[in-house]
């Protein structure tokens, strides 16, 4: 399967997903391939709309990060999360827990080259299907529990520039249109 990343302006990723209903080896091939895809644009996560598939699914393979580390506990039993990776979370639901929320720069493959800061909560919840249709409760802080955020959002049709105060925003806008518009009439000659 040959997928491409949609980039901003691409109407996909403002989709809400449907539900994955359907587990077996469709879905472990969609799996392979967007990690595929996310490892080659050096992404660390990737969500289906923006592979154009409006549906509630993601990838992600977080690397362990010296000054950002992560610590989860999966089905009740704290593991390391390299253990874990890559995830693949089908119909995920995020709560956040009692925690500080923070700002950390982000990047998005759906946004190359355009970073800036979003506030997220550092620990959250999250229940899942595994690629089993087997549900599962991960609960995580650190760089993990922040792509699973960003990559539910998109999930939900939410992006990371809806997520910014309005001043980063400002700083990036610029570029953000410049894109859209690129998008716009990519799409226009397809």
């Amino acid at each position: 399967m040959t997928l491409k990343i949609r980039y901003f302006g691409d109407p996909v990723l403002k989709e809400v997903g449907q539900k994955v209903e359907e587990f077996g080896p469709e879905l472990a091939r969609l799996s392979i391939d967007m990690l595929e895809l996310m490892h080659q644009s050096e992404g660390i996560g990737l969500a289906a709309q923006q592979i154009g598939k409006a549906l509630q699914f993601f990838v992600a393979d977080v690397p362990d990060h010296p000054d950002y580390p992560t610590t989860c506990i999966l089905d009740g039993k704290p593991l390391s999360p390299s253990l874990i990776m890559p995830l693949s979370m089908a119909n995920p639901v995020v709560k956040p827990l009692p925690s500080d929320e923070y700002y950390y720069e982000e990047g998005c493959l759906s946004f190359p080259g355009i970073n800036a800061d979003v506030a997220r909560p550092e620990r959250i919840l999250v229940t899942y299907k595994d690629l089993d249709g087997i549900e599962h409760i991960l609960e995580c802080d650190g760089l993990l529990a922040r792509c699973i955020q960003h990559e539910v959002d998109h999930l939900n049709g939410i992006l990371f520039i809806d997520r910014m105060e309005k001043r980063t925003y400002a700083e990036i806008k610029k570029e953000v249109q410049v894109l859209k518009k690129q998008t716009m009439e990519q799409n226009k000659a397809t």
